[in-house]
């Protein structure tokens, strides 16, 4: 058995590159899928920059909710960018192939920016909650100077989570085959090529995926309990739906991210199925940051209102 392991342990240095198998058995309607996903990636881009642009610009967005979409929108540009682009090119590539260093990149960075989307989320229920729950303390409970220590904390906790869950992996002997069986470096697909038992590691990344996506959203859900009570003592039918319509479209964003992530992650890796995943994964990696900017533009006529005075000022 040792002398297996140290022969194991040399052959780590013989995988260098991962291929990316992806969406590599659909043949010639890759280039039908490349058009589709680029067409979405420039509205992804663009709407994100919209609302970015606007609320930097519109004074009267300049309050923590929209403080805390605005970061949003940046990190999920962010995220996209970091899975995006390379399924685009491979999409119209022969040779798919990505570097151990790359991958290990990709995955660093996925997770970190995906964390903290999850962590954002969570502070955005919390936002609405002081708002709707404590109007009168709101200026002290979200202070710019705790909105900043939140967003930061987001940042650092996507982070070190994505640091754990990438050392747990990569750290790994891999010692053949090397085919990724997904279109990007997820954490799943990955370690499943390990050529050692890994199930220390999974239970470890497992443990953390709970973490990162139940803290938050049972934050999210304690929070609405609190919400809902508070706008049922609410006399006037007006003032219900004014408050709930403050709180409709992050809800719309957190049952579709909170969804599909779940369904991915809050399971052991040897669950993993490829099919299956990779539909849902595309759900929360294209469609989920697609759908965003559109929900709180569409849904939101404080947005629209601001988008229609900075296109004026465009014009003039």
């Amino acid at each position: 058995v040792n002398s297996r392991n140290q022969v194991n342990q040399a052959n780590v240095s013989s995988v260098t590159e991962f291929l990316l198998l992806g969406f590599s058995s659909l043949g010639e309607n890759q280039l039908i899928l490349f058009a589709v996903f680029l067409c979405l990636y420039l509205i992804i881009l663009s709407g994100n920059i919209t609302i970015v642009t606007v609320i930097h610009l519109d004074c009267n967005l300049h309050i923590p909710m929209y403080f805390f979409l605005g970061i949003l929108s940046i990190s999920e540009t962010c995220y996209t960018f970091v899975v995006l682009p390379k399924m685009l090119i491979n999409l119209l590539s022969v040779l798919r192939t990505i570097s151990f260093i790359s991958c290990a990149t990709q995955t660093f960075f996925f997770l970190g920016f995906a964390v903290t989307n999850c962590m954002l989320l969570g502070v955005m229920g919390y936002d609405r909650y002081a708002a709707i729950c404590h109007p009168l303390r709101y200026p002290i409970l979200m202070s710019w100077q705790i909105c900043g220590q939140l967003a930061a904390s987001c940042a650092g906790i996507g982070f070190l989570f994505s640091l754990v869950g990438t050392l747990l992996v990569f750290r790994l002997p891999f010692c053949g085959p090397s085919k990724v069986n997904h279109y990007f470096c997820d954490i799943s697909p990955v370690i499943r090529l390990a050529c050692t038992d890994s199930n220390i590691n999974e239970l470890i990344i497992f443990i953390g995926g709970v973490l990162a996506l139940m803290v938050p959203m049972t934050f999210i859900c304690i929070s609405y309990g609190f919400i809902v009570c508070t706008i049922l003592k609410i006399p006037s039918a007006e003032g219900k739906l004014k408050a709930f319509s403050t709180c409709a479209s992050h809800l719309t964003v957190v049952i579709i991210h909170y969804g599909c992530a779940s369904f991915v992650y809050l399971r052991p890796s040897s669950k993993f199925s490829s099919s299956k995943d990779r539909l849902v994964t595309v759900t929360y990696t294209v469609f989920t940051p697609l759908l965003n900017p559109m929900v709180y533009s569409l849904r939101n006529k404080d947005v629209q209102m601001a988008i229609q005075k900075v296109l004026g000022r465009g014009k003039c």
